[in-house]
């Protein structure tokens, strides 16, 4: 079926192609995050949740932002200026946080192709995604603590969970952005695509994934994302559940007999 939406977007563009979804951020003239572009995201990542063809889905930045140099530069500066106390900030800082958990939280890959600059949410949206490829022009930063503020979006517990405490305290409380070589260094990216290949690069991925068994990736992605945040021998046991379920699925049985008989597998997603 074709991925399902409520009404027209504006300023998050979504195709599909296949069992491929492209979600592009294109709210000039910096990709900001603001309420609106946000609800919008919100939306699109429940369409392609529910969607029953798409596998993989690539979010990237609309280049009449910036000529393709900007991927998301951050939440927008105005709803920010605009909040008047503690309760009304939480509020606003919740909503981006739920949508990007729900990104980090699907069963379905989400890679980010990152065109240019990514600082503050932007940084927190590419972390949210499950792989990450940059340009060779990429910037990663948290700069909030120069707005004498600090991320809101969950910089502050994923970027130490992939980078390490000590760089991304660094990163945070001077604000310094890094350069994707250094992001790459770091472990905040997966891969720094070459000049003008970004956009192939982050699709070669997507359709390589696109190619596994659905059920086998769902349970990859589950068993990570849950067994991270509990014990290792817990962990374990998540691991185990989740290969029984997988050992009874059709996909299984089509691996095994591809592998013995030394062709491609036909995975159905059963």
């Amino acid at each position: 079926m074709a991925l399902q939406h409520d009404g027209q977007y504006i300023k998050v563009a979504l195709e599909e192609q296949g069992k491929l979804a492209i979600i592009t951020i294109d709210n000039p003239p910096a990709n900001a995050l603001g309420r609106a572009c946000m609800e919008e995201l919100d939306s699109v990542i429940r369409a392609f949740a529910a969607d029953d063809t798409a596998k993989v889905a690539i979010i990237t930045g609309g280049t009449e932002a910036g000529a393709g140099m900007i991927f998301v530069a951050g939440a927008d500066i105005n709803d920010i200026a605009s909040l008047s106390g503690a309760a009304e900030a939480e509020v606003e800082v919740k909503q981006g946080q739920e949508v990007f958990s729900r990104i980090a939280n699907l069963q379905k890959p989400v890679i980010a192709a990152i065109n240019g600059v990514a600082l503050g949410g932007g940084n927190e949206l590419a972390m949210a995604c499950h792989l990450r490829i940059a340009s060779a022009n990429a910037t990663f930063g948290q700069p909030e603590i120069t707005l004498g503020i600090i991320p809101g979006f969950g910089g502050t517990q994923r970027l130490p969970r992939l980078i390490g405490k000590a760089k991304a305290l660094e990163m945070m409380l001077t604000g310094s952005p890094v350069n994707a070589q250094e992001a790459l260094r770091l472990g905040l990216i997966n891969k720094v695509a070459p000049e003008g290949t970004l956009q192939r690069e982050a699709r070669n991925l997507a359709k390589a994934i696109i190619r596994m068994g659905g059920k086998a990736v769902a349970a990859i992605l589950q068993a990570v994302n849950e067994g991270m945040d509990q014990p290792l021998e817990d962990g374990i046991t998540l691991e185990r559940k989740l290969f029984g379920q997988i050992a009874e699925t059709e996909d299984k049985k089509e691996g095994l007999a591809a592998f013995i008989e030394k062709r491609r597998a036909d995975f159905q997603d059963k």
